[in-house]
């Protein structure tokens, strides 16, 4: 055989060799599919989201939906922006780990550059089932605001508040709970709040409109907000604090002057996955409770637009034993200064009785960069609970733990914040603006939200000390 001749024999084998590797296979040596290999982790990982009615902008539950994005899904899978997950793996386990396997990442990838086949119909599985409009199955209950709210088309973004009488007579327990935008074009967040009824309330003192007034305007000065049009902000003037867990520890700051809205029972927001609780684990809306609407709207420019949210309840099918309570570590006093890129600020909250942590949800706005939650042990060791290096404001996500972590009696929470007010930062409204607590998203907040549970309370022991 000629030389030439055996380089070119060699050549072709060692091409075909490159040509049959870049070829999706599976285990039995057939092309990787749609229908038999792909649909399958879609319908697991990414179809809570990607389905009709949902925000995502397509299904996944049909190849002829899939096949339009498959370079746009190869892009964001090898990239891991999809499916959203930014909490650090080394700390923490969490139950919604949406995050797909390498092996998964590699399968997805391979198909798109293979042409990404549909397969044989018959090998598709059976698409996951939803209720149409929510995520949590049909609920048992469903509470709308109580009218249409009409937004106007231009100005700055607006908090609304709508109270509504749900009408129970009895304690009710919430197993699911799920806030449901009306009109997406403009609804930011849905915070809904539960306000008890009031016991042994003190009477007011009568006061004249003159002397109310003055109250008012007393107030006003004296607190670090003030109101702009729907929206609460922060005075230039106020105190500065950004290392909220040594001015709590000082006495310099007790509280966070947000407002007694009422206990959180559930909420929506960009991402954010809906509150579900392991049986017997409730939140309870006692008898008499109003629901309390707080509404966050950005305004479409140019188009009056109306809105009518609700939310969900699944309650819960059996006796329930342990009583979900939701808190929020903030700081409300930073400042972070125009062009900083990585300003910190930190808040501090100290368990005073022996609690198993379900779930974290940090919050911060567009300058958001990084977010850490830390334990610090009585016995004076320490632990990082749940660390988000990126922090995505377009991702609101609830982290569950797989099993609820175990917090001892004085042990003190550190939630420290990181934000990037950089022109670095492309998210970033205005880097040469100084930048305070505040409601709209060109004002910042640093929140580290968590439900637990108290290891000494019981729904029994709550119910018999109300009795």
């Amino acid at each position: 055989m000629k030389r030439g001749t055996s380089l070119f024999i060699i050549l072709a084998v060692a091409i075909a060799g490159i040509s049959l590797s870049q070829r999706t296979i599976d285990a039995s040596g057939a092309p990787v599919t749609f229908t038999k290999d792909v649909a399958p982790i879609f319908f697991s990982k990414c179809a809570e989201c990607h389905r009709p009615g949902e925000g995502a902008p397509f299904s996944v539950l049909t190849y002829k939906d899939v096949r339009p994005w498959a370079r746009s899904i190869r892009a964001q899978v090898a990239g891991k922006e999809m499916p959203p997950w930014h909490a650090d793996p080394h700390y923490g386990e969490w139950a919604n780990d949406r995050r797909l396997s390498q092996s998964e990442i590699d399968l997805i990838v391979n198909w798109v550059k293979d042409g990404a086949r549909e397969g044989n119909p018959s090998d598709m599985p059976v698409a996951p089932t939803f209720t149409n409009g929510w995520s949590i199955g049909k609920p048992d209950i469903v509470i709308p605001m109580p009218e249409t709210f009409t937004l106007e088309a231009e100005g700055p973004d607006e908090y609304q508040y709508f109270e509504v009488d749900p009408g129970f007579k009895e304690d009710v327990y919430v197993q699911m709970a799920e806030a449901r935008p009306g009109n997406r074009k403009v609804v930011h967040h849905i915070i809904a709040f539960v306000r008890p009824p009031s016991e042994n309330k003190a009477p007011r003192p009568k006061m004249s409109k003159e002397e109310l007034q003055k109250l008012r305007e007393k107030m006003e000065r004296e607190s670090p907000r003030y109101r702009e049009g729907f929206l609460m902000r922060t005075k230039k003037d106020a105190p500065v604090v950004d290392d909220g867990c040594a001015a709590v520890n000082g006495g310099k700051i007790n509280r966070n002057d947000e407002g007694d809205v009422g206990t959180l029972l559930c909420g929506y927001a960009p991402g954010m996955n809906q509150a579900v609780w392991k049986p017997g684990t409730v939140k309870r809306v006692p008898a008499g409770s109003k629901i309390v609407f707080q509404m966050h709207y950005s305004k479409v420019a140019g188009s009056v637009q109306q809105d009518r949210s609700s939310i969900g309840l699944t309650l819960a099918k059996s006796q329930p034993e342990k009583l979900v309570r939701t808190h929020g570590i903030s700081n409300g006093y930073f400042l972070i200064p125009p062009g900083a890129d990585n300003h910190k600020v930190t808040a501090c909250w100290t368990a005073k009785e022996p609690i198993h942590i379900i779930n974290f949800m940090p919050h911060m706005h567009l300058r958001g960069k990084a977010v850490e939650y830390k334990a610090f042990y009585p016995d004076g060791t320490t632990e990082i609970l749940m660390n988000i290096p990126e922090y995505d404001f377009s991702w609101q996500t609830v982290y569950y733990y797989k099993e609820p972590k175990a917090i001892p009696k004085g042990t003190r929470i550190m939630v420290t914040g990181y934000f990037d007010n950089s022109a670095k930062n492309r998210y970033n409204p205005d880097p040469t603006q100084t930048v305070r607590y505040g409601e709209p998203t060109y004002d910042e907040m640093m929140i580290g939200w968590m439900d637990y549970t108290v290891d000494t309370e019981s729904i029994k022991t709550i119910t018999a000390k109300r009795d």
